[in-house]
């Protein structure tokens, strides 16, 4: 399977789950940039990218919506307004607090396992694919400083924009893995910097 294939399915198969969850939250904002979740490997909430990770990222939408504060501490700490609409959305959550994350540590309900099932199923096996294509042949490509650490791919986020002047932020190395497609234009998101160095 072709890298240059996967991250745009994987990027569509994130927007059509997105539109799962909308379905039955209407309020629920459209995700902007699927193809930004693909190069973060991990969040405040502490999981990789999966279909429990997107709910919880629904659950900071519904609250944007709404105009409520759900985090403090720069994003880090979930507060329990954060926890009341993760309730509504079918996450379920430990009793008391993490000291320095609050309520993130959020899991799949029951319930919601049952409602989102085909879902879940779609994007796992998608993920799945994403996951196989990019880490093919690590001899002839290369991966960046935080592979080679064996780092989760975390580090200084910079702007990469496309061609119809859309932007994400995205660690660098996480970048040249695989190109990250805009869903706007098709096109892949490139570091600019890196663009200009490569003319002159």
């Amino acid at each position: 399977m072709s890298t240059t294939q996967t991250p745009p399915v994987l990027a569509a198969e994130l927007a059509q789950a997105w539109a799962d969850i909308q379905r039955y939250h209407p309020e629920l904002p459209d995700l902007a940039a699927p193809e930004s979740l693909i190069g973060e490997s991990s969040s405040a909430c502490g999981h990789e990218l999966s279909f429990e990770r997107l709910l919880h990222e629904a659950v900071h939408g519904v609250a944007a919506a709404r105009g409520v504060r759900d985090t403090s501490r720069a994003g880090r700490y979930h507060n329990r307004r954060f926890l009341a609409i993760a309730e509504e959305l079918g996450l379920d959550h430990p009793e008391e607090p993490h000291p320095s994350s609050g309520f993130s540590l959020v899991t799949l309900s029951p319930e919601a396992k049952r409602r989102y099932r085909p879902t879940i199923e779609r994007l796992q096996r998608a993920l799945k694919a994403h996951t196989a294509a990019t880490s093919a042949d690590t001899s002839r490509t290369f991966r960046g400083p935080a592979a080679r650490h064996g780092s989760s791919g975390g580090g200084v986020r910079v702007k990469a924009v496309c061609d119809c002047g859309r932007n994400v932020r995205v660690v660098p190395s996480v970048l040249a893995q695989a190109p990250i497609m805009c869903g706007g234009c098709g096109k892949p998101f490139r570091i600019p910097e890196i663009v200009g160095a490569a003319a002159s």
